[in-house]
C-alpha cells in the first residue's frame, strides 16, 4: 500500500508496537515467538500481523545484503536537481529512478536538491557510468552531486517505541 497521506490510521497499540519492533529487529522471528513477545496467542499474533500489513503499516520484510559479497561494493549518495518544478519532470523522475540497475532506495527531500539516490555499484568507473547514463542524460534532471559513503551504520533505536498504554 503506497504512502497515502490524508489516510487516517487507527493508532498502533502495545502489541501493535511491540509486534513491528520485532519485525524490525529480525524480520524473520517464527509467528510463536513474535506471539510469546507480545504476549498473545500465536493466531492471535497471525491476524494482527496481517492487519499490521493490510493498514500499511508493515510494507514488506527485507533483507540486509552485504553489498560487497554481492559485487556491489561501492556505494554512494547522488544528489539530483530537477531542470524544472513541474509534475511531468517529478513523475517521470519518480517513475524512472527506483528502477535503475544500482539503485538501493530514492528520497525525495527539500532543500537545495529535489532528491537523495543510494546506489551500489562495482567499482569508480561503473558509478561515473552510472551517472553519465542514468543521470546526465535523463530529461528531467539538470544537476547532480555524488559522495562516496565510506560507512554505513544502521540505526539501533526501535522505530517505534514500546510503552504499555495507561
Amino acid at each position: 500500500m503506497p504512502h497515502e497521506p490524508n489516510v487516517v490510521r487507527p493508532p498502533l497499540d502495545h502489541v501493535d508496537r511491540v509486534l513491528v519492533a520485532a519485525l524490525v529487529a529480525d524480520g524473520r522471528t517464527p509467528n510463536v515467538a513474535l506471539a510469546q513477545q507480545a504476549g498473545v496467542a500465536p493466531s492471535t499474533c497471525l491476524a494482527r500481523v496481517d492487519s499490521l500489513r493490510r493498514r500499511g503499516v508493515l510494507r514488506g520484510i527485507h533483507a540486509d545484503v552485504d553489498l560487497a559479497a554481492v559485487g556491489r561494493p561501492l556505494q554512494a549518495m547522488i544528489a539530483v536537481r530537477l531542470r524544472a518544478h513541474v509534475r511531468e519532470q517529478v513523475e517521470l523522475f519518480r517513475r524512472t529512478a527506483p528502477a535503475i540497475p544500482g539503485v538501493i532506495t530514492v528520497f525525495h527531500v527539500s532543500g537545495g536538491d529535489d532528491y537523495l539516490m543510494h546506489v551500489a555499484v562495482a567499482d569508480s568507473d561503473a558509478l561515473r557510468d552510472f551517472v553519465l547514463e542514468h543521470l546526465t542524460g535523463h530529461p528531467a534532471v539538470g544537476h547532480t552531486e555524488t559522495s562516496l559513503i565510506f560507512e554505513q551504520l544502521r540505526g539501533t533505536t526501535p522505530v517505534v517505541p514500546v510503552t504499555r498504554a495507561r
